[in-house]
């Protein structure tokens, strides 16, 4: 906790009276905005394995929630003993397989567990929900969220059987995809996109990775590739609005075979 003290220390300091303007002004809800910001960027240097930025991010992540953290101190609405406590509590709670006697043989029966006890503990503190899908937040980016709601279905027994009838729907949208595009219906091929989008995402659910981190890689990847070409570019002083199909075939196929990942 001493090193938690020490952001609290400067924390406090910035928000002093000769303090920063800018710190003295800051909400919880402003704070959020950046804290996402800094998950995106978390996210991305995860993706390019970068250690360094790794940890200076994950320093500025402890940041934000330290200072949203601060700010409730200060209005004296709950404390930093209050969130540890909280959650130190509900995650004992939830591992009665390790804390107490509770026995798992599968990773089936540990989900199941997990959620059965989520769900007495919104009994216990009076949440009711209308539709299983209430527990997922609107505000989620889209792909994350596609993920969520494919979870909550599932868990209700709604659920394709195994991950080639899964490949077969993707094959299906991708039909109805080519086939509103044929039609000029602009909405029809929006919505046609963002039901391959969709089945992808679960696709993803069944082969057991997250489609956010798999996406982050391959965009890694060709920005890795694309720089490589950049660089080959500007030695030989060329555009690459200049060159034509086949050249920008062959600078990207040496690109892909010179890219470390």
């Amino acid at each position: 906790m001493k090193t938690l003290d020490r952001l609290f220390d400067i924390i406090r300091t910035l928000r002093s009276e000769n303090g920063c303007v800018w710190d003295r002004k800051q909400t919880p809800e402003t704070i959020w905005k950046c804290l996402a910001e800094e998950v995106y960027e978390l996210q991305e240097a995860m993706a390019k394995q970068d250690l360094q930025n790794i940890c200076e991010e994950l320093g500025d992540i402890l940041f934000q929630l330290v200072f949203i953290v601060e700010i409730f101190q200060e209005r004296e609405e709950f404390t930093l003993s209050d969130v540890v406590g909280h959650v130190a509590r509900k995650m004992i709670r939830r591992h009665p397989h390790v804390y107490e006697d509770a026995r798992i043989l599968t990773q089936e029966e540990l989900n199941r567990q997990w959620e059965t006890i989520k769900a007495l503990e919104k009994k216990e503190n009076g949440q009711k929900r209308a539709s299983v899908l209430d527990s997922v937040p609107q505000g989620m980016p889209s792909l994350i969220r596609a993920l969520k709601v494919s979870e909550c279905v599932v868990k209700e027994g709604f659920d394709w059987d195994n991950i080639h009838e899964v490949l077969d729907t993707v094959k299906d949208e991708i039909d109805e995809f080519e086939a509103a595009l044929k039609s000029g219906n602009q909405n029809e091929a929006i919505m046609e996109f963002g039901d391959i989008l969709f089945t992808l995402v679960n696709v993803a659910r069944f082969a057991k990775f997250h489609p956010e981190t798999a996406l982050a890689g391959s965009t890694a990847k060709f920005e890795g590739r694309f720089r490589l070409m950049e660089n080959e570019l500007k030695e030989k002083q060329v555009k690459l609005k200049g060159l034509s199909r086949d050249q920008k075939d062959l600078l990207w196929s040496r690109a892909k075979q010179s890219y470390e990942r």
